[in-house]
């Protein structure tokens, strides 16, 4: 499904964030990218969903190569995925529902099919009692969750997550983690970039450890 070969990424200034890194990772996965605070993993996983170029090799995903891609084309490769950010990037004058439907607004799904796929993304992440509220009006957790609820209300076939636990308590992150493992598995694709040790070494899951912008061995 996603295919690096010696991908490196120099940002202006020459700051390296990423050098020589190849790795494979196939439909159904369950990865963790894992490693210090600058060792690249956010930058790794930004790269695979095309919201970053490499400076050096290649990245192909589903056959694919990235760097081929016209800019057009690029909105309909993310539909591929479902992206959870550290920040959560929710709309604050939006309710959660409205923050769910709005990826199904973008694509042109009916009101009546969006609405039935909101309330049910919002379900699986324990929201729907809340589908009205503001998220001010929510939890730290809970952001997290609605966050979860609109990458993956499109049925993306990978879900990437960048520090999805990272401003959390472990309540909240044992509780975010269960969910992502719910949605492997069902057949999704789950890649989260963390540097949690807790999350290393799950059953079920394969880590990619990277250190000063290279895999370690």
């Amino acid at each position: 499904m996603i295919s690096c070969s010696g991908v490196g990424k120099r940002y202006p200034g020459g700051l390296t964030a990423l050098d020589n890194v190849s790795c494979e990772i196939g439909a159904g996965e369950m990865v963790f990218v894992t490693g210090h605070s600058g060792a690249g993993k956010s930058t790794l996983v930004k790269l695979f969903a095309a919201i970053e170029r490499p400076t050096s090799g290649s990245i192909v995903v589903n056959g694919q190569n990235l760097a081929a891609l016209r800019p057009g084309a690029l909105p309909y490769l993310r539909r591929n995925f479902g992206l959870v950010f550290q920040d959560q990037k929710l709309l604050f004058d939006r309710n959660a529902l409205d923050n769910v439907l709005l990826p199904l607004a973008i694509v042109g799904t009916p009101r009546h099919e969006a609405l039935r796929r909101a309330q049910a993304a919002l379900d699986k992440v324990g929201l729907l009692d809340r589908a009205r509220a503001n998220p001010i009006a929510l939890s730290g957790g809970e952001q997290q969750r609605l966050a979860i609820a609109r990458a993956v209300v499109n049925r993306p076939a990978v879900l990437l997550a960048d520090e999805p636990t990272a401003n959390l308590d472990v309540d909240s992150a044992a509780g975010i983690l269960d969910i992502f493992r719910a949605f492997h598995q069902v057949g999704v694709t789950v890649i989260i970039a963390t540097h949690d040790p807790q999350w290393s070494g799950l059953p079920g899951a394969r880590e990619l450890r990277l250190a000063r912008g290279s895999l370690a061995q």
